[in-house]
């Protein structure tokens, strides 16, 4: 193969990998962040300026923690790569 070829096979990859990437993470951070928010909108019937100020505390500490959670694994899965 020519030298152009093998360029256009591995940015091909890379493109591959990073469509990849995208849909993990609308599978695994954005779909979860979303029923995490859905599920904390059902629990209605509590006094609204107490249900806002626990769920909202609890929404935010569970999306931070799944964003850091998919870092760990992108920076895990960059090791792997270079290791």
């Amino acid at each position: 193969m020519t030298e152009e070829v093998k360029l256009i096979i591995e940015e091909l990859n890379e493109l591959k990998q990073a469509v990849k990437d995208i849909q993990m993470t609308l599978e695994n951070e954005t779909n979860r962040n979303i029923r995490i928010i859905a599920e904390g909108h059902l629990d209605l019937n509590r006094k609204l300026d107490e249900a806002l100020r626990a769920e909202n505390e609890k929404e935010v500490l569970l999306i931070r923690v799944n964003s850091l959670e998919t870092e760990v694994k992108k920076l895990k899965e960059r090791i792997e790569r270079i290791a």
